[in-house]
């Protein structure tokens, strides 16, 4: 290697220690990690903004809906409006449930005390699998994110151990253990844990934050489903 007159390593015969060539520079393996978490990262990244942008889309509509519903209107006709397109699933659960009411109106399963005790049971039914089917679609791909979040920071320290390893086996195959020697290895190595933290980092926060809003947005869509099974239960005692 060209030395200096200061006895360093010249300038030409430096590593180059930018990212790019640190994954080149790479063993295969610790290539092999660093693609699987930069794509565990952009995959991440895009679930995250799929999940905000959909939720705040979806509390904008049931925001529209809830007007709709509360404005004093006829509920038979917003479901002709709605009922072959809900938009959301807090229309979804109303569609569901006034189906199952018109269904057993038109057939005359009103007429007795326990058929209506048995449409309310039937009623409650609907809106639940509704509800949950509803949130599974939102819930779908969280997962993900937290199993970046805790397993992405270990998988960059397998890199990190494995890339170490290599280093060791460089210098004693060399017999050279100058830092010119030793950092080109250490920084490939050190570099995989950093992208294991790039994933991770993110995807702990916002499965966090993502967390809580599908919470109170389920917590939402639960309470109008109490409120429109009692409604519905109201009018089954004063209509029939």
């Amino acid at each position: 290697m060209e030395q200096g007159a200061t006895g360093l390593p010249s300038a030409a015969g430096m590593h180059d220690l930018s990212v790019w060539a640190l994954f080149l520079q790479a063993d295969w393996i610790v290539k092999a990690v660093m693609i699987m978490l930069l794509l565990a990262s952009i995959w991440s990244w895009a679930i995250i903004f799929d999940k905000a942008i959909r939720l705040r889309g979806l509390r904008a509509k049931a925001r529209k809906f809830e007007e709709a519903f509360w404005s004093g209107g006829s509920l038979e006709e917003l479901f002709d409006r709605i009922a072959n397109r809900p938009t959301d699933p807090m229309a979804s659960i109303f569609v569901a449930a006034m189906r199952e009411w018109r269904r057993s109106a038109a057939k005359g399963l009103l007429t007795t005390d326990s058929l209506k005790e048995s449409l309310q049971d039937r009623i409650e039914r609907v809106m639940n699998i509704t509800l949950g089917r509803e949130m599974d679609q939102l819930e779908r791909y969280m997962g993900f994110l937290a199993s970046v979040g805790s397993a992405a920071p270990f998988v960059g320290l397998f890199g990190t151990v494995w890339g170490i390893m290599n280093s060791f086996a460089a210098i004693a195959g060399s017999q050279n253990t100058s830092l010119a020697v030793v950092a080109p290895g250490i920084a490939e190595a050190l570099f995989a844990t950093a992208l294991g933290l790039v994933a991770a980092i993110p995807a702990v926060l916002a499965y966090n934050k993502l967390s809580g809003d599908i919470g109170r947005y389920g917590n939402r869509l639960e309470a109008f489903s109490g409120e429109f099974g009692a409604i519905l239960s109201r009018q089954l005692e004063e209509k029939h």
